[in-house]
């Protein structure tokens, strides 16, 4: 996580929200990072967790990360959690929850649906208080 919040400090720079995502394989070695990019790319895909997981795939020359974990500073949302499932990433560990769009029990809960094809084991809260920080201090910033 400490990496994963590293990232995300980094990503206010760019005028993005400060979300922060690693992918680690089996053996705890870092095969993808990723933070926000949508300001700084226009890209409304650009999520922590989608950038992470291309930046994962593209260095393994596979779409499936089958045993990887994702660490993120937010509780993914809808298209994250989708991305999460299709990408067939084993362990989700997140810090904050997302009240507003969160997908992995706040709002929804796309990953644990008993009907997902894919099973993903969650973890969550880690570091949370720390994680909700840098995000309600980007946002009293834009006020």
């Amino acid at each position: 996580m400490d990496e994963a919040i590293a990232i995300a400090r980094k990503a206010t720079s760019t005028g993005d929200v400060p979300v922060g995502a690693i992918i680690i394989n089996a053996d705890g070695v870092i095969i993808g990072r990723g933070s926000n990019e949508r300001e700084a790319n226009s890209d409304p895909t650009a999520h922590a967790e989608i950038v992470a997981i291309r930046n994962a795939a593209s260095r393994l020359q596979n779409s499936r990360l089958d045993g990887a974990t994702l660490i993120v500073t937010l509780e993914p949302c809808a298209m994250c959690a989708g991305a999460i499932a299709q990408a067939r990433i084993s362990n989700l560990i997140f810090g904050a929850w997302d009240q507003k769009a969160g997908a992995v029990g706040s709002v929804w809960d796309v990953i644990r649906d008993p009907r997902a094809l894919y099973k993903v084991t969650v973890t969550a809260g880690i570091r949370e208080v720390e994680c909700a920080k840098l995000l309600s201090d980007f946002f009293e910033g834009q006020r």
